[in-house]
């Protein structure tokens, strides 16, 4: 990943990620598309996002997924167990998140991709 250049780990079939997107296009943001679920990040990428997003790592779970509800509900992990979980699964990685240099936010609600353009 490259530092400077605008990247958007996006799922294009959400609809939060898809706004997400729109928004930064509207904007003229020229953003790296990573669709983290045909390229999922490595653990150290995700060590590197959880960083610039200031977050434990189960504070970015989905956890209204089915494969958290199987495998993981009710269950205390720490930080490297739950990177581990969402290397192997990554519909776990909550989305969209938008980086820009050694920043990053989650686009809940989308508009929070702007904060960093």
């Amino acid at each position: 990943m490259p530092k400077d250049t605008p990247l958007l780990l996006h799922n294009p079939r959400c609809g939060k990620s898809r706004d997400a997107l729109r928004l930064l296009q509207d904007a003229g943001v020229d953003v790296e598309i990573v669709e983290y679920l045909k390229t999922p990040p490595s653990e150290a990428q995700l060590k590197a996002i959880l960083n610039k997003l200031g977050m434990k790592a189960e504070q970015l779970l989905r956890k209204g997924e089915a494969i958290f509800k199987e495998k993981y509900a009710g269950r205390t992990l720490g930080d490297a167990e739950w990177i581990a979980a969402m290397v192997e699964h990554p519909i776990l990685i909550e989305r969209p998140i938008f980086l820009v240099g050694n920043r990053a936010v989650i686009g809940r609600p989308p508009e929070r991709v702007l904060d960093l353009v």
